[in-house]
């Protein structure tokens, strides 16, 4: 396997390779598995041949050859008999690699990496095709760690990605940026979509583990690069400070065995500074450029954490007006949830538990874990311990999550001389 220097490389230079592909060529769906295949020779040949003095010329070239092989394929050909019929030989293909890396210039790379990102979180795709999409295509992951990053069968995997491509190829996109009308909600399609990515890396919804780190990594690695194509998006911007901040708290979230520590009695020093000065930079910079969206938003609420010296020196009564402010942008239950805990947190626990009440009839989250385990919590709060046992006990066999299942039986213990 290549080092850490050359892999993350290679996951710079797939969308770059990808798009150079695709405008070339055509064939999104057999361009992506030729990319993969010139990755993988790549993280063979490399280590041992030394990387070549142009990568991307490379990449691009093995990946051209792979897929001159794909296409002449029995099965290939099968699929395309009226297209390879007008096909070029393929000496004309295989240019010099290093003649097309001179011709494309930087403009060009920033270009296709973005249109690939768009191609990947097009609305004809299920979000889990996106996701899995959007991390083999432009995260160059291969299938095998898509599939492992989701627990997943490697062949489940591979019918979703092979689906999501076969999507794209039936509803006939052209590789180009999509119209001035159509570019916000695309934009916002990747901005969900990496949103997805980290948050099931930071609080894992199901599996042995509370946080999956490759998923974190890669989902901000992802938003860095989306900001770099995109620096005058506000949203863009407040995804990436959103990432920063709320994975700056991750040294601390949990112990060594592995058990779960909730955010007033995690030991502060060892947040991530580094990312807290950055994402707190970000959003600030952000914030007063015009209006605000739930990205930026949720920014501004993560640095308001992170900056308090200690849980008790949080400003409550901030969090709560910009949780006030995000329910005007977006109708969405868990936002309404974190709410009523900032209310809790400012004003006392029964004006929480008033909030959560409305709450128990909105089907969205009515049959959710978090809900239970918020009323637990606001009750604990409350001095309502019987209560708030039984509360944690539908948490705990609700959630799917084993390290979520630990902490709240951990809870329940706690509770059970408060009889």
């Amino acid at each position: 396997m290549p080092d850490a220097d050359a892999e993350n490389l290679l996951r710079r230079l797939a969308p770059q390779v990808l798009g150079a592909i695709v405008r070339r060529y055509g064939h999104f769906d057999t361009a992506e598995d030729a990319v993969q295949e010139a990755l993988l020779a790549a993280a063979v040949q490399w280590p041992k041949d030394g990387m070549p003095d142009n990568p991307r010329g490379w990449l691009i070239t093995v990946a051209s050859r792979s897929l001159t092989d794909l296409l002449r394929s029995e099965q290939a050909r099968r699929r395309r008999e009226d297209r390879v019929a007008r096909w070029t030989p393929p000496d004309q293909w295989l240019a010099p690699a290093a003649d097309h890396a001179r011709s494309a210039g930087t403009a060009a790379d920033s270009d296709d990496t973005l249109i690939v990102l768009l191609m990947c979180c097009h609305p004809s795709l299920s979000a889990a095709s996106k996701i899995a999409l959007t991390l083999r295509a432009v995260g160059g992951l291969t299938t095998a760690e898509v599939a492992r990053a989701f627990l997943v069968p490697e062949a489940t995997m591979t019918r979703r990605i092979t689906r999501a491509k076969q999507s794209i190829k039936d509803s006939g996109i052209p590789f180009g940026m999509p119209s001035e009308s159509e570019r916000a909600d695309r934009i916002a399609a990747v901005l969900h979509v990496l949103y997805l990515i980290f948050n099931e890396g930071y609080a894992s919804t199901t599996g042995p583990d509370l946080q999956r780190t490759e998923l974190t990594a890669e989902a901000i690695r992802l938003a860095r690069l989306l900001y770099r194509l995109l620096p005058d998006d506000r949203e863009v911007t407040g995804l990436l400070a959103l990432m920063l901040l709320t994975d700056a708290r991750r040294p601390a979230r949990t112990r060594p065995d592995g058990q779960l520590v909730p955010m007033a009695e995690q030991d502060r020093s060892r947040w991530n500074a580094g990312y807290i000065a950055e994402g707190v930079a970000l959003v600030s910079a952000v914030l007063p450029r015009g209006p605000v969206g739930p990205y930026q938003v949720q920014a501004a609420i993560a640095a308001l954490h992170d900056e308090a010296p200690t849980a008790e020196a949080t400003d409550w009564p901030q969090i709560v007006a910009l949780y006030e402010v995000l329910m005007r942008i977006s109708d969405n239950p868990v936002v309404a949830l974190n709410h009523a805990v900032a209310v809790a947190m400012a004003r006392g626990a029964q004006a929480g538990l008033d909030l959560l009440a409305r709450l128990e009839a909105d089907e969205r989250i009515a049959g959710d874990h978090r809900l239970c385990a918020v009323r637990g919590h606001l009750l604990e709060m409350a001095g309502q311990l019987a209560a708030a046992r039984d509360a944690y006990h539908e948490a705990a066999r609700r959630t799917t999550s084993a390290p979520r299942q630990r902490y709240l039986q951990a809870r329940i213990a706690g509770l059970a001389d408060g009889r």
